[in-house]
This record gives structure tokens, C-alpha cells and sequence, in this order.
């Protein structure tokens, strides 16, 4: 059964990880640069022009340090209290293993690439997390929250958010991925799910998709 409200499904900020091209995965905290400030800003602005002041919306989050500093600037505009928010593990970035943390030229180095070219998703690490595991904890999460009213905004990561978007837009599994994949968008991006079609809501101007 399709939920009756909006789904706001935004991508955290630039971090430290990102500027300095570090695989982030999971790790619980690396905060927003500037640049990761500004596109909070943006996504705060983006949704108070489209919802207006102290809008009717559920607040969720990743419970990592730059979805949480995210959703606080998005809240500030919105008037709305970032107490509120309720958090899920379900709702963070892909396991990147022993990968995780590493810089990307290193990695590549021993491994080759670890970003395909065309859909731009991650390599999955040796001891990482597979995506048919992240697609079951983020649908685990949906099936939880089906019942939750109205309008909601869930501010979570790049992969495990294009993986979500596709389990709620019904798209085919990947073949070479097992699980579904939304088109990736930059950081500092809200996607629209209503009745499981997606637009963009707010393209951001962080890094390229992955």
C-alpha cells in the first residue's frame, strides 16, 4: 500500500571525508565543511519556498553526525524543531569494510576503480556491505514507518539513499547489483516521492553523484 503524504529524501552536505576524497561508508561522524553548510542552506531555503513556515513534517535522519548537522540547518529554516527528529540505523551509508575511512587514490591503486562509470555506484569492499543487504534494512525501514501520517523529510547518504529512492519508485533490481538504484544525485539534493513517482525537488551543488 502506497503512502498518502510526501516522501522529502535529502542528501547530507559536503563533509571533510568528501573534500579530501576519503571513502566515508558508515562512519558515524565527519562533519560538513563550509561548503557542506552551504548546501544545507540551500535544501532549508528549497523546502521553506515549496512547504512555507513550520510545515506538518515528520523528521528523520541517519543517525551519522553530517545527516544529523544537515537536518538541523534544513530545520532552522523551517521553523521547525530538530528535537523533534526521530533517527533509524537503517538510514545510513553503505558498509565500506576496511575500505572504509581509506582515500579513494589509495584504494584504487590496489584495487582498481571503485566507481562505475556509468552508474556511478560503489564498489563493494570485500568485507562491505552487499546491496541487497542495504536495500533490506532500508525497506525493513519502510515497512516499519508505512503507517507514518502525512508529509516526511529523511535526511541520509548517497548510495543508501539511491537505493531507497528505487525501492520506493518499484524500479527493477540492478542487474549487477542486486538491488534496486535510483539515479544518483549531487550532495545538497532533495528528491519528491509522492505515490511512487520521483522528481527532484532541489538539485544540490555538491560532488558529482556516487
Amino acid at each position: 500500500m502506497e503512502r498518502s503524504g510526501r516522501d522529502f529524501i535529502a542528501r547530507h552536505g559536503e563533509t571533510v571525508f568528501n573534500a579530501a576524497r576519503r571513502l566515508q561508508g558508515d562512519h558515524p561522524h565527519t562533519p560538513l565543511t563550509r561548503a557542506g553548510f552551504a548546501q544545507a542552506d540551500g535544501m532549508g531555503r528549497a523546502l521553506r519556498a515549496l512547504l512555507g513556515a513550520g510545515p506538518r513534517l515528520t523528521l528523520w535522519a541517519s543517525p551519522t553526525g553530517r545527516a544529523l548537522q544537515t537536518l538541523a540547518v534544513i530545520a532552522e529554516h523551517l521553523d521547525l524543531d530538530w528535537h523533534d527528529a526521530h533517527t533509524d540505523a537503517r538510514l545510513v551509508e553503505i558498509g565500506m569494510g576496511s575500505w572504509g575511512g581509506r582515500y579513494y587514490a589509495d584504494v584504487v591503486a590496489e584495487v582498481g576503480p571503485v566507481i562505475d562509470p556509468v552508474t556511478h555506484a560503489l564498489r563493494v569492499a570485500p568485507d562491505g556491505e552487499s546491496y541487497p543487504a542495504i536495500a533490506r534494512r532500508v525497506g525493513g525501514w519502510l515497512a516499519d514507518t508505512d503507517e507514518d501520517g502525512g508529509d516526511r523529510l529523511v535526511v541520509m547518504h548517497g548510495i543508501s539513499s539511491r537505493v531507497l529512492r528505487g525501492v520506493m519508485t518499484g524500479l527493477a533490481p540492478d542487474p549487477a547489483l542486486g538491488s534496486p538504484l535510483a539515479p544518483g544525485l549531487p550532495q545538497g539534493s532533495v528528491a519528491l516521492i509522492e505515490l511512487g513517482r520521483e522528481t527532484v525537488a532541489h538539485l544540490g551543488g555538491g560532488q558529482a553523484p556516487a
